[in-house]
């Protein structure tokens, strides 16, 4: 993943933002090949600036609500 406007470099110094920013960008602009891990998204689920459509939808994929 290529991002023009971001120190990829610096920015992993702090390992916890990184991790935010990264999920950020695949889930707003795109996976390709690659796979987000599920507990990467509900640790820092609360923390992450996404589409409103799209985390809605993760949303429902994450917790889904049961009916019996």
């Amino acid at each position: 993943m290529n991002n023009w406007s971001v120190d990829v470099k610096e920015l992993k110094k702090d390992k916890k933002q990184y991790a935010i920013w990264r999920l950020e960008q695949l889930v707003n602009f795109g996976l390709g090949k690659e796979k987000i891990k599920e507990s990467d998204l509900r640790a820092y689920w609360s923390e992450l600036c996404l589409d409103p459509p799209k985390k809605k939808f993760l949303s429902f994929l994450l917790w889904p609500r049961r009916k019996f």
